[in-house]
């Protein structure tokens, strides 16, 4: 008889650890991959050298991200022409988020740039959420006569041809928003690429260049010594970061709006349970006054995203980039 009820007993923990495991068999997904991600360190790709914008943006996230996390966030830089590289890097790995790729504005505008680009950043990728955004500033050198954009504007409309405006290299965002400048102003000037930064920076000063237009960051310690002069700003209003610098369309072009930014994506496929992670860490640490802070003081505005926001702001600007590619006559690569 203690035999027979033992055995009863033994049968049914039986059944239900049996019935345990096949509820555990059944567990949502999200369960265990919420809990397992990351179980290593995460790399994000950057098409970009170290030191600029996206750069120090990413490393300031990746720092906060790692922490929140548990596992560091691993920056490698993969510089090359239309971000190929680093995109081709990422689509190498497997889609588990274990490898990020860092998208930007420049993402969207070589999708313009190129007759058939190597890689698809809509179809081939997964958009998590934005990080950083800044505006390009209009400057001019101190030797340099306007004092505003308006006057700026006055001169160029009453000397066709003769104003030049400088920026980086040919199909950079930078050099695409002053042919879009041109265009909205309604002015005729000569827009004249360069190789990199400082060349540009040396000509503004020097007066050879009338107007330079770059990322706040770059012009930042020379507009403060007084070498520069700010005359606008890109966005669509003024920025955080400046807010003494008016916007272009303050100073009479209507309507200007040019904001660049930075923004994670994955591979696609990626599990959605591993993008709602990150997509929640993400907006924790880009809200954090500490990250805010230290972007600020580079120019650059943290916000996140929604994957959806993201994915409508990387189409639209595809979209724009590609018409002022068209209309200012520069050929594909």
């Amino acid at each position: 008889m203690t035999h027979g009820f033992s055995g009863l007993l033994n049968k049914r923990a039986f059944v239900r650890g049996a019935a345990a495991l096949t509820a555990g068999a059944v567990l949502p997904a999200s369960a265990f991959a919420q809990a397992k991600w990351p179980t290593q360190p995460v790399k994000v790709v950057l098409p970009f050298g170290a030191g600029g914008v996206a750069d120090v943006t990413a490393r300031i996230v990746g720092e906060k991200l790692g922490g929140k996390l548990g596992h560091r966030f691993v920056i490698e830089n993969v510089p090359a022409a239309g971000g190929i590289q680093a995109a081709q890097n990422v689509l190498r790995e497997n889609a588990d988020g274990n490898t990020i790729a860092l998208f930007s504005n420049g993402t969207a505008v070589s999708v313009g740039l190129f007759n058939k680009l190597a890689f698809d950043p809509v179809k081939q990728f997964a958009p998590v959420s934005s990080m950083g955004f800044f505006d390009f500033i209009f400057v001019t050198g101190a030797n340099k006569p306007y004092r505003t954009m308006g006057e700026l504007l006055k001169f160029a409309k009453a000397n066709p041809g003769k104003l030049n405006i400088g920026t980086i290299v040919i199909g950079s965002t930078q050099n695409l928003t002053a042919q879009l400048f041109k265009s909205m102003a309604g002015i005729d000037a000569v827009v004249v690429p360069f190789k990199t930064t400082p060349d540009l920076m040396l000509a503004t000063m020097n007066g050879d260049i009338d107007l330079m237009i770059d990322a706040f960051a770059a012009v930042k310690t020379n507009v403060a010594s007084g070498q520069l002069r700010a005359l606008g700003s890109s966005g669509p209003k003024r920025s955080e970061a400046h807010p003494e610098i008016p916007t272009v369309a303050e100073g009479g072009v209507a309507g200007f709006d040019v904001v660049s930014w930075n923004a994670f994506f994955v591979k696609a496929d990626t599990p959605k349970e591993i993008v709602d992670t990150l997509n929640t860490a993400m907006r924790d640490v880009l809200s954090d006054p500490d990250t805010r802070k230290r972007a600020l003081e580079l120019g650059i505005e943290t916000r996140s995203s929604t994957p959806a926001e993201l994915a409508k702001r990387l189409n639209d600007d595809i979209a724009r980039w590609s018409d002022v590619i068209a209309k200012a006559g520069i050929e594909k690569r």
